[in-house]
């Protein structure tokens, strides 16, 4: 009995092998989430032929340019109007004698200080450059490679396709197999 109940073990063991895979390989059928009836393969790239188009931006640019202002300078009317206040004062001093001394200078002060005044708030006119600056937005025109026109063989049978890239010496490629009606 001990060597019939071995005997089953062995060929158990031996069974169980023969369906045991390498896991260096996939299992056998298409890839998870894949089509049943598509596969993958590499063709030969025969040629790739760059296609230019024409690539329009709109390229927003500062443009400026100098131009001539006339400024106005208004002067310091605080300091006019007390410098003119104390040369008015002395003039009136001076020109004043005994009791009307006072009342002149006073005179003189208020006199000088109105015309101070006037004088510094009159100012100066100058000229300057002021540059001014607005934004442009210019269209940009410039050809560029779009895509690749590839012609490309896969099992003997020559096919063309038009890619987004240079796919190089070999392209990879999806085939699937449907049943005609």
């Amino acid at each position: 009995m001990t060597k019939l109940w071995l005997s089953a073990l062995v060929l158990a063991l031996l069974a169980s092998s023969a369906y045991a895979q390498d896991a260096r390989y996939p299992p056998p059928g298409p890839p998870p989430g894949s089509d049943d009836n598509a596969h993958y393969g590499w063709a030969d790239v025969l040629r790739a032929d760059p296609v230019q188009g024409v690539v329009r931006t709109n390229v927003p640019q500062q443009q400026c340019y100098d131009q001539q202002v006339v400024q106005h300078n208004p002067g310091n009317s605080a300091a006019g109007t007390v410098l003119g206040a104390v040369i008015g004062g002395v003039l009136g001093h001076t020109i004043g004698k005994g009791d009307g001394r006072t009342a002149a200078t006073v005179g003189g002060a208020v006199v000088g200080g109105a015309v101070g005044n006037s004088v510094s708030n009159q100012g100066s006119n100058y000229q300057t450059t002021q540059t001014t600056c607005s934004q442009v937005n210019t269209v940009s025109e410039q050809r560029r490679i779009i895509g690749y026109d590839v012609e490309y063989r896969y099992r003997g049978e020559v096919y063309t396709s038009r890619l987004s890239y240079d796919p190089g010496e070999r392209l990879r490629v999806r085939v699937q197999v449907d049943p005609a009606e």
